[in-house]
C-alpha cells in the first residue's frame, strides 16, 4: 500500500494550500448511448463528490490538495491521473491493493439530467481510509477542510474523516460540509438522518439540496432550513434548489439567487461544481478565510456569490461526468458576462 502524491516526504510541513478535501474519489460510469446491437454503453468518467468540487476549485485558481483512497488498479491510476490533469494535488491520494476502486453506475433521466446511483462499493476502496493514514500536516495546511458525509457511512473511513475534521478545527481552519444524501449506502432514511447530522455541528460552510435539506430539517422551505442549519453552528449555508437557483445564507442576511438558462445533459456534479466555485469566490473573489469574514458578508454578497455558483453549475450539466464536466474560468466569466 502506498501513498502517492507531489513528492512530498509524509508528515513535512506542507505549503499553503486553499481547499483540502478528504472522502470518495470513483469512477463514475455514465449512460454514453448504445452500441450497433441495441445494447447500452458506459463511458468511464472520474468522480466523487469531494474530488469534483476540489476539480471546479482548481480550475477556477484555487491551490488544491485530495485525501482519499483508490485501489491499486487501473481505475486508481485512471483517477490520480484526472485529478492530476484537472490541477489538484495529490499528496494524500492512497493506492491499496487489497480494495478495489469504488464504482457508479449512473442512470440519467433523459428529460432533465438527472440521476441515480447503483455503486459497487462492498467495500470500496473510499470506505477503507484509515485515520492513520490521513496526512495531518496536509490538513493543517489548509485555509478550508472540505469532507462529505459518503465517508461517514463505513469504518474506516468514518474515522479518518472525524480525525481530519478534529485537526482542521484546531488548525483554525474553516470546515466545509456536504450531507451528500445516497440513499443506497446507508442502512436506513432513520440512519442516514443521524449519520449526516452528526457533523453538522462541526462544520462552517455548509452546502445541501433541496432534498437533504428538508430530509436534515424536517422543511421544504430552503431558509427555514438554511436557519435551522446556522442554528446549529454553521456560518454560512447554500441550498441548491435544482432549476429554481439556489438560496444562500449567514446569521445577518440571505439570498435567493436565480439560475441561469443551459441545456441539460448529465447533473452529475452540479453542486459540486456549485460549491467548488462558491469556495473559490469566497477564498479568492472576497479574500474571506476566518469565520469573522465570513459572518461580515451582507445580502449583495451572499447573492454574487449565488451568482457565480449557479453560472459555474449551469455549465457543469450541459456535459456528461463529474470531474471532465466542470468548467474553465473563461467558460465562468462568459456565462456571467452573457447575463
Amino acid at each position: 500500500m502506498t501513498a502517492q502524491g507531489s513528492g512530498d516526504a509524509k508528515g513535512r510541513e506542507a505549503d499553503h494550500v486553499d481547499v483540502v478535501a478528504l472522502g470518495e474519489l470513483l469512477i463514475d460510469f455514465t449512460p454514453a448511448g448504445t452500441s450497433p446491437a441495441g445494447q447500452e454503453l458506459f463511458e468511464r468518467n472520474p468522480g466523487g463528490a469531494p474530488a469534483n468540487m476540489l476539480a471546479a476549485a482548481a480550475r477556477l485558481g484555487l491551490a488544491t490538495q485530495f485525501i482519499g483512497k483508490v485501489g491499486a488498479d487501473a481505475h486508481g491510476r485512471f483517477l490520480r491521473r484526472s485529478l492530476v490533469d484537472a490541477g489538484v494535488g495529490v499528496r494524500g491520494l492512497v493506492e491499496d491493493a487489497s480494495v478495489f476502486t469504488t464504482l457508479a453506475f449512473v442512470e440519467l433521466d433523459r428529460a432533465t439530467g438527472e440521476r441515480s446511483f447503483s455503486f459497487a462499493r462492498k467495500p470500496g476502496a473510499d470506505t477503507r481510509l484509515r485515520a492513520d493514514e490521513v496526512d495531518a500536516d496536509l490538513v493543517r495546511s489548509a485555509s478550508v477542510l472540505h469532507v462529505g458525509s459518503l465517508s461517514l457511512t463505513d469504518e474506516p473511513a468514518r474515522g479518518a474523516t472525524l480525525r481530519a475534521v478534529g485537526v482542521a478545527r484546531e488548525a483554525g481552519a474553516l470546515v466545509s460540509y456536504d450531507p451528500n444524501y445516497r440513499p443506497a449506502l446507508w442502512a436506513s432514511e432513520r440512519a442516514a438522518v443521524e449519520g449526516m447530522g452528526s457533523l453538522l455541528g462541526s462544520a462552517d460552510l455548509v452546502k445541501m439540496n433541496r432534498k437533504e435539506a428538508e430530509l436534515l430539517f424536517g422543511t421544504a422551505d430552503p431558509r427555514r432550513a438554511a436557519r435551522e442549519c446556522l442554528a446549529r453552528g454553521a456560518r454560512l449555508v447554500a441550498v441548491t434548489l435544482d432549476e429554481r437557483g439556489a438560496v444562500v445564507a449567514n446569521a445577518s442576511a440571505v439570498a435567493q439567487v436565480e439560475p441561469f438558462a443551459c441545456s441539460p445533459v448529465d447533473a452529475t456534479g452540479a453542486g459540486d461544481t456549485f460549491w467548488g466555485a462558491a469556495l473559490e469566490w469566497l477564498l479568492r473573489e472576497r479574500g474571506a478565510r476566518t469565520a469573522a469574514e465570513v459572518d461580515a458578508l451582507g445580502a449583495d454578497d451572499l447573492a454574487e456569490l449565488g451568482r457565480y455558483a449557479c453560472a459555474a453549475a449551469s455549465l457543469c450539466v450541459e456535459r456528461r461526468g463529474g470531474i471532465p464536466s466542470v468548467p474553465t474560468r473563461a467558460e465562468l466569466l462568459r456565462r456571467l458576462a452573457a447575463r
